[in-house]
This record gives C-alpha cells, structure tokens and sequence, in this order.
C-alpha cells in the first residue's frame, strides 16, 4: 500500500526493453504535429487523448496514488485524470522539445530520460503492456482489480520490463504527471475545486506578503487560482490577489514526516502539524 500521509506530507513540506516507435506510433492520436491543443481554461470533462480503454486505467491507477481517504479526496475526485489527458495534447506531451535522435541506451544515475518516445507514446505503450501483464496474471485488467491488487500491480512496475517501454519509466511518468496535476493550478484541468492546495494549506497565487511577512503565524487563508483572479478576487495596488481567512475546516492539516539526524543539519525540526507561514 503507498502511504498516502508520508507521500502528500513530504510533498507539502517542498511546497508543491524498448520496441521501435513506429510500432508505438501507429494511433493518430500518438502523433505530434495532429494532436488537439486545448485552451486553458476552457476543459471540459471529455477526454480528447485516451480512449476508453486508457482513460478507465488512468482513473483507476491515480485513484490508488492519491486515493480518497480520511485525508480528504484524492486525485480521482480532483480530475487529475483529465489534467493528464489534457497534458498529452501539450508541447510537452507532444515531445516538441525532447531530443529524438540518440542514440539510447540504459538509464544512469547520472542521466535523464533516454528514451526515444513521447509521453503520449510512454502512456499509450505502458497502458497496453500493464493491461496484458494483470490478465496474465490475473486474468482482468488493471482497473478490474481489487484495490489491494492493484497496489501490487503499481509497486511492480518499478521492477518489471514491459514491452515497448520499461515498468519504471511508465510507473514513474504517471507518477509524476499525478502529482502535478494534483498540485497544479485548476485552469490546468486538475487540483477541481484546488482539492490538493486546501488538503497541504497551499495559499495558490501568491500575494503581497509585506504586512505578514516574519510573524511566523500559521497562514491559513482560502486558496486563490488563476480563473478566480481574472474573475472575482479583489486585489491590491499592484495587483495581487487579497486572501481571505479561510472558513474552519478547509485546510486541513496533514502529519508530517520526522527529519533524519542527517536532514536536521540542513532543515529545521518538522513541524507537527503540516501548513504554511510567512
């Protein structure tokens, strides 16, 4: 099982075997220059990149990353799931900057990415591969599966090869691209009703601090996203948003992890309670 509170905790506390690609490629949807590009903003709950197949896999795989607990809703709840079909359709998802041309070999510790696919391509691959891998083993799919099923399933793609794409690499991109769509700011697609800023006591767009600044008190404000500062947020002389007080139990407070020795020389002492001071 991953451990939600540690997972949400540490990121609160930071704030915030390969085939060829032709045989990845050969979806419309997996190549670049025919992508759909959505304005921001704009998303409604339609995917435009994974099929049905995908698009119940997706939701299902970040439903056990970032699940709905005694927390509060995970990334299911907060459309991380259209936030990551919407990032397919991106320059990034599209690889407009990835450089292409290798040569490819295994990944160091001391090398990025090294692979010859795009995210829409690494999804598409790793889907497939992760479905086939749960009815070998199983005899379902991945989102057929119980919950404790399919935790075993997420914590082997670390480990295991895939066809056309390694385990870690897709378990990592999904991993990733949850995060931040948990995190990011809604006009993005994810973070609905910004779930995940109220959950860590994120503030959103940032503010005039110079009043606050140094006190050192909790600041616990309702969040503020980008729709709602071009929208109905009053702001200041300059033209930040001014946060409100926000309304008891909107955020709410997250345990969070207990330093090393070794990380105390270089942080200070955890805070119990996991929130945000100016």
């Amino acid at each position: 099982m991953i451990d939600r509170r540690e997972f949400l905790a540490v990121l609160a506390t930071a704030v915030a075997a390969l085939g060829t690609r032709e045989a990845i490629a050969g979806s419309p949807h997996a190549q670049r220059d025919v992508l759909p590009v959505a304005d921001l903003g704009s998303l409604q709950k339609a995917y435009t990149f994974f099929n049905p197949t995908e698009a119940e896999f997706i939701e299902a795989a970040i439903a056990r990353l970032i699940p709905n607990d005694d927390l509060g809703q995970g990334a299911l709840e907060a459309d991380v799931s259209y936030f990551i079909d919407r990032l397919m359709t991106s320059e990034y998802g599209s690889g407009a900057r990835f450089y292409n041309q290798g040569p490819f070999g295994d990944t160091t510790r001391y090398q990025g990415y090294q692979l010859p696919l795009t995210p829409p391509e690494v999804y598409r691959a790793g889907i497939a591969a992760t479905n086939r891998y749960c009815e070998e083993k199983h005899g379902k799919r991945f989102a057929q599966l119980d919950a404790g099923a399919q935790d075993e399933v997420l914590n082997a793609l670390q480990s295991i090869g895939l066809e056309k794409v390694p385990g870690a690499t897709f378990f990592g991109q999904l991993l990733s691209d949850t995060k931040d769509g948990f995190f990011s700011d809604p006009v993005y697609g994810g973070n609905r009703d910004m779930i995940g800023w109220k959950l860590v006591g994120f503030p959103g767009v940032a503010a005039n601090y110079a009043t606050t600044i140094g006190k050192n008190e909790p600041y616990d404000v309702a969040p503020v996203d980008l729709g709602a500062l071009r929208a109905r947020v009053p702001v200041d002389e300059h033209g930040h948003p001014i946060h409100q007080n926000a309304a008891a139990g909107v955020i709410r407070p997250t345990t969070a992890p207990v330093p090393s020795p070794s990380d105390r020389q270089t942080a200070d002492a955890a805070h119990t309670k996991t929130t945000f001071f100016v």
